[in-house]
């Protein structure tokens, strides 16, 4: 691959009229990982490819965690695939990922294949369904999510579930994930306590309200539920990355650096590895110890 086929990180920013936010968090995603090569981050023209139909596709709709979701199962269920975005057809629908391959359209996160039908239909059968168990009414949920049909339709069946459950942790953090989505952080955020409130000791629950306020804004509150999160589960890169971040916009250099050094030391070969270790060399110990 020649110098011409390589892209930085600004060069696809002006290129595709992207901004270093969407780049970051669409590496996270995994849904286009940049490059590396003796220390430098890059693009090459297939990636490019992949990267504007990430963008074409979140602009007609699709949910940037959704398609995180169904790039990483076709990765998973087809094995000789790579780069499904630039490998394969990806089409939107709806707010959901199809790909069509060999004329035949699939909807990844399924695996089922994509009839031309009007499923709302279905949807509204589900709203006026009745005499149900919390546990049927789940599964219509699940459904619902893999199935191509609305967030509308899953956020109901999760509702069912929740006035004979209120306190079912999977569905309230299930309904939140699914606001957060739709960008709607206020519900995302009262979903998520109210898991919080449920199961005190659920590690997921305290990691995505954390993640929703620190987006709000809501710093002290955030580090709080995240470093529950990580105590809870010290696995969890997602909250580790996340407090890492908090600790440092608090001016808790110390508590940072612990957390920067407990990422680095679980993901090394990750996407953010790089990241983690820049922010860890702005410590004086670090540096110190890793001359």
């Amino acid at each position: 691959m020649g110098t011409t086929d390589r892209f930085s990180r600004e060069e696809v920013q002006r290129i595709l009229e992207l901004s270093p936010k969407q780049l970051d968090y669409w590496d996270r995603l995994r849904l286009v990982p940049s490059r590396k090569e003796q220390g430098n981050r890059f693009y090459d023209f297939r990636d490019l490819i992949g990267l504007r139909t990430v963008k074409q596709l979140i602009e007609n709709g699709v949910p940037a965690n959704r398609l995180g979701r169904a790039v990483a199962a076709l990765r998973e269920g087809i094995s000789h695939v790579q780069a499904p975005l630039t490998e394969l057809r990806v089409l939107s629908s709806g707010g959901d990922v199809v790909v069509e391959r060999n004329g035949t359209r699939l909807e990844p996160l399924s695996g089922q294949f994509v009839m031309n039908f009007e499923t709302r239909e279905l949807g509204e059968k589900v709203r006026v369904m009745s005499g149900r168990s919390a546990e049927e009414w789940f599964d219509t949920a699940l459904k619902c999510e893999m199935n191509s049909q609305s967030s509308a339709d899953a956020i109901n069946a999760y509702e069912q579930v929740l006035r004979m459950e209120p306190q079912k942790v999977e569905a309230l953090i299930n309904c939140g994930t699914l606001y957060y989505e739709q960008g709607d952080l206020e519900k995302a955020a009262d979903y998520f306590r109210r898991a919080v409130e449920a199961d005190s000791q659920n590690a997921l629950a305290h990691a995505n309200l954390g993640s929703v306020l620190e987006e709000n804004g809501e710093i002290l509150e955030a580090w709080r539920h995240l470093r529950s999160a990580v105590r809870l589960d010290p696995s969890n890169l997602d909250a580790l990355y996340n407090l890492a971040l908090v600790c440092e916009r608090l001016g808790l250099h110390a508590e940072a650096r612990e957390h920067w050094l407990a990422y680095v030391q679980l993901d090394p070969a990750g996407p953010w590895n790089d990241y983690a270790r820049q922010r860890l060399a702005t410590f004086p110990a670090f540096r110190s110890a890793h001359p």
